[in-house]
């Protein structure tokens, strides 16, 4: 099969798109044909410094397309079934060998490239908003990163619930679009000081919950723009600081910091986010919940893909075709 690989890690120059090896069906496996892979933020954070299981590697934690092969030990998917799938490592490529439980059927008529932006980003959003930061209708939320993944269906569903939703952008171009999507006030960060202004959004009390994927300084102004009992989730770090935030102000103010992991979720817990996840692809399905896709790319060209990403000026979806 074709893959997009690396031997090393770094800049998106260190992929290369070679032959190798086709990837075993396991007995309580599935081995899917790849028709879309969605790059998630954690693609790109692996691909500059993440551990390497192999040499040469292939990243990617999310795809979706068309089961090939099912094993033996498989009763409930089959050859021909359109699917989505979550994954360690191995989506930037033509075919990848799956556990069955980390697959969820496509609704029928659903785009396989809508599909395979839906579980890791609205899973995400989901249970930092609400399982993990209890948000409540008439709420206020700071979301960062608002025109990515994550952010994006982080407004979509803060605004289903009730809440009023602030986000942060480097554009006003991009804020402004989000609007049509359930933000209420949009912050650019590039000129405003968001702690400020997020706090005088929300009255001047603060917000109730921020939803930070941002980390380092970023996570230090998520907990300065919370007020008394502040909620902050932290689920990534894609503003690659390494020195540890400064979260000594948790305790002026009675506030809580979160981590999470979807991966963690999904191990623990399988049963709630198998549904969770199936309500949101039947949602986006539907037409209820939206996935903006904004630009395609051949798996080919997977350093294109990823450079453009790192620009940040993708509004929605980066996928990439095999």
């Amino acid at each position: 099969m074709k893959a997009a690989v690396y031997y090393e890690t770094g800049a998106p120059s260190v992929f290369k798109y070679e032959e190798v090896p086709d990837p075993v069906c396991q007995p309580g496996g599935v081995l899917i044909e790849v028709k879309a892979v969605s790059i998630e933020g954690g693609d790109v954070l692996n691909r500059w410094h993440g551990e390497m299981p192999a040499k040469p590697h292939i990243v990617g934690y999310q795809c979706a397309g068309i089961i090939r092969e099912a094993g033996s030990q498989v009763t409930d998917r089959r050859a021909g079934q359109a699917v989505v799938a979550m994954m360690p490592h191995g989506s930037h490529a033509s075919l990848v060998s799956v556990a069955a439980t980390q697959t969820w059927v496509v609704p029928d008529g659903m785009d396989l490239q809508q599909a395979a932006c839906v579980p890791i980003p609205f899973g995400t959003a989901d249970d930092c908003l609400f399982e993990f930061g209890r948000l409540q209708a008439g709420e206020t939320v700071l979301v960062h990163g608002a025109a990515g993944g994550v952010g994006f269906a982080a407004i979509q569903l803060a605004k289903r619930a009730g809440a009023v939703v602030i986000g942060t952008a480097s554009s006003n171009e991009r804020l402004e679009r989000l609007k049509e999507y359930g933000l209420d006030h949009g912050i650019n960060y590039r000129n405003e000081d968001f702690v400020g202004r997020a706090r005088v959004l929300a009255g001047g009390q603060g917000v109730h919950l921020a939803v930070d994927g941002v980390g380092g300084k970023t996570l230090e102004g998520s907990i300065g723009a919370t007020g008394y009992r502040g909620r902050i989730v932290r689920y990534g770090n894609v503003g690659r600081d390494e020195k540890p935030p400064d979260i000594s102000a948790l305790g002026a103010m009675n506030r809580s910091l979160t981590g999470y992991s979807m991966a963690i979720e999904t191990f623990r817990d399988p049963p709630r986010v198998r549904a969770m996840v199936e309500g949101h692809l039947r949602d986006v399905a539907s037409g209820a919940l939206k996935v903006v896709i904004d630009r395609t790319f051949p798996l080919a060209e997977a350093a294109a893909a990823h450079s453009y990403i790192e620009t940040q000026h993708a509004f929605g979806r980066v996928v990439m075709l095999p």
